[in-house]
């Protein structure tokens, strides 16, 4: 049997972090997916990007010294 997909969501300061964020990772190819940030997280309104947590070495690699990130962490 499989495991099942464990996930982890990047937070960013600001929608259009996060926005810009995603263009960067659209054009890099990486799979990824934009949802409003869990209650559990954080109380903020806010989108984070949500991403396989296999992918945590591309994603920050892609996004790295071009978006500012809050923090990155699992759901």
């Amino acid at each position: 049997m499989m495991d099942p997909q464990t996930y982890s969501i990047v937070l960013f300061k600001s929608l259009s972090h996060a926005l810009l964020a995603e263009k960067i990772l659209k054009e890099a190819d990486i799979p990824h997916k934009l949802i409003p940030v869990p209650r559990h997280i954080s109380a903020d309104c806010g989108v984070c990007l949500r991403f396989a947590s296999d992918m945590l070495d591309p994603i920050e690699h892609a996004l790295m010294g071009r978006v500012e990130i809050n923090r990155i962490t699992p759901l």
